[in-house]
């Protein structure tokens, strides 16, 4: 991307004509754009009688990741919070799949009640789980707290699904093989674990604890990988890139105009963002690939493995991280 880039310069600075510079820029305008797309997912992997649960299936990549994996022949449970919405994705994944065989069930990853509602659900009326994929988040919100007084980036995007997890994996090593895909971020990068401050309640800060969030799903797949060895149950995390979704509209509501000024230079970016169908595609791949069918705790970005930054991939943290978490939602 780079090389193509310098070589653009080069041919605009050699050849500034008003055509020529137009030509130029709408070559590169369409190459970044090709770049942000990203790759696809290009397994046809078929998954007729198998069962796949996606939490917050009901809009962006949860969706269209629904549509695909019903596509392939899977019953597909969308598990969410808001049920009128959930319900009119059913329909409209049922239509565009052509499969009926996808239910609705309520999960508000914000209560441990609700949770254990519906994993005690899930366990009671399915005989099989093949595929969890732990999608559903939040971004960037205000300082809110969950029913059980997390807080709500932390609670949502990870204790929520740890405990959703734990709480299905009889089923999953019933069903082995079987996968664990957890959403997370390329913000993980820019995350640290505030074992000290988890809630960050001493300096909260809304793209502090995103980030601390997406680090904690790495960290979480990470560890569980390794207690899952052997049981033919693996997990993959993955950053699904930038996408046209609903995950940012809290985002004017808890940063300050100073730091949305700050990162307003990123908006020219917006055409150039994945749609929700290209941002589902590692997702997807993370589901079905047979590839991956002996690899295990590794992170995705556009189809292909990736090295995470340094601090999801501390073995102490992720042990620290598990026995913490448990301890909250009620496991330990």
């Amino acid at each position: 991307m780079d090389d193509y880039i310098s070589q653009m310069k080069q041919f605009v600075n050699e050849h500034a004509t008003g055509p020529t510079i137009v030509i130029a820029v709408g070559a590169g305008l369409f190459a970044l754009r090709r770049h942000m797309a990203g790759r696809v997912c290009r397994s046809k992997a078929r998954l007729d009688g198998k069962t796949v649960l996606i939490t917050g299936a009901n809009t962006g990549i949860g969706k269209e990741t629904a549509v695909d994996l019903a596509r392939r022949g899977a019953r597909v449970i969308l598990a969410c919070r808001d049920m009128g919405r959930a319900n009119r994705a059913a329909d409209e994944i049922r239509k565009r799949s052509g499969n009926g065989n996808v239910v609705v069930k309520q999960l508000d990853l914000a209560s441990l009640k609700s949770v254990r509602a519906l994993a005690a659900d899930v366990k009671a009326s399915e005989e099989r789980l093949d595929i969890l994929i732990n999608n559903a988040g939040i971004m960037m919100c205000p300082k809110w707290k969950t029913e059980d007084g997390f807080e709500m980036q932390f609670g949502v995007n990870h204790l929520g699904h740890f405990l959703l997890t734990n709480s299905l994996l009889d089923l999953l090593k019933k069903s082995a093989p079987s996968r664990v895909v957890n959403v997370s971020s390329l913000g993980h990068e820019h995350g640290k674990m505030h074992f000290d401050d988890i809630h960050l309640d001493k300096d909260y800060d809304p793209i502090i604890s995103y980030c601390q969030s997406k680090l904690a799903n790495i960290l979480f797949t990470r560890e569980l990988a390794w207690r899952l060895s052997g049981t033919g149950v693996t997990a993959y995390s993955l950053h699904p890139g930038a996408i046209r979704t609903e995950l940012g509209r809290h985002v004017t509501q808890s940063m300050s105009l100073w730091k949305l000024m700050k990162y307003a230079h990123l908006m020219l970016l917006w055409p150039f963002v994945k749609s929700p169908w290209e941002g589902a595609q590692t997702t997807i791949y993370c589901a079905v690939d047979e590839s991956l069918q002996n690899v295990n705790g590794l992170y995705y970005s556009d189809c292909a493995p990736k090295q995470p930054k340094l601090q999801a991939c501390d073995d102490a943290s992720a042990k620290k991280l598990w026995d913490i978490s448990a301890s909250m939602v009620g496991l330990a």
